[in-house]
């Protein structure tokens, strides 16, 4: 199992900013805990002014997948999300740690090629596998940006049960998140979400230095505050049949200042 990677992805889900429109700046401090233990501990900040949006999220595992994958990562990303929804990622640049790798980078420029918005590897990439076929990489958005639209979607239909789908590429994987907003009771305060993760290239039976995780789908059941921020507020997803748990522990006046909240 690729501990790493599953909490990469599940925790890059944090990045939902509150808010569409102006200048807006938000922060927030999350814990993971696995089977009841400690897993991680992360911290994010959103920002959009004037249409151009900047994140960044920092993950540090903790107790057992410390010790299993010394993972830890900090990643950017950033671009313009128009009023009408339209979104034109220009970077997404993510540092890790993982086992006895340091200093590994996935860094993805974009460019507009043919009316469509292309995934290319900037030169500080330290990948070593090849790239996925253009095919994979038009018109997907990194996985901090791509929560951001799952908020935008629930902030665009906030009463409606349906399903929507987003297109995620990472620099390594592509694959789609699949959302079914579920019925909610208005006495929890609370927006329920059913995600599920559909793998489309880039998983098992390709070669990677960092390993390939395996392509079985895995429900992730998300809430979110039912209010003007649409915050996460918790998240849950088994593995090794055992539950991963990401709980919001406060928001933060910025990014550095979320660097003790979860202590």
């Amino acid at each position: 199992m690729d501990w790493s990677r599953r909490l990469a992805l599940l925790l890059a889900a944090l990045a939902l900013p509150g808010g569409s429109a102006g200048a807006e700046q938000v922060a927030a401090a999350y814990r993971a805990t696995w089977a009841g233990l400690p897993a991680g501990e992360i911290r994010l900040s959103l920002g959009q002014s004037g249409g151009d949006y900047r994140n960044q999220i920092e993950i540090v595992t903790a107790g057992l997948p410390r010790l299993l994958t010394k993972f830890r990562a900090l990643a950017v990303d950033m671009g313009h999300m128009a009023v009408d929804g339209a979104v034109t990622p220009s970077e997404y640049d993510a540092r890790y740690d993982l086992r006895k790798r340091h200093d590994s980078r996935v860094n993805l420029k974009y460019v507009e090629h043919d009316g469509a918005v292309i995934a290319e590897r900037g030169a500080a990439d330290t990948s070593g596998k090849p790239p996925l076929a253009e095919s994979f990489r038009r018109d997907a958005l990194d996985p901090l940006l791509a929560l951001a639209v799952v908020r935008r979607e629930l902030e665009a239909h906030r009463d409606v049960q349906r399903q929507f789908v987003v297109p995620i590429f990472d620099g390594a994987r592509r694959f789609d998140v699949v959302a079914n907003v579920m019925a909610s009771r208005p006495q929890d305060h609370l927006i329920r979400l059913r995600l599920s993760l559909r793998p489309i290239a880039g998983f098992k039976g390709e070669s990677s230095e960092d390993g390939d995780p395996d392509s079985a789908p895995r429900p992730v059941d998300a809430a979110f505050s039912d209010d003007a921020a649409l915050l996460l507020v918790s998240l849950r997803v088994s593995i090794a049949y055992l539950p991963l748990e990401i709980r919001l522990v406060r928001r933060c006046d910025s990014f550095e200042a979320c660097a003790n909240a979860a202590q």
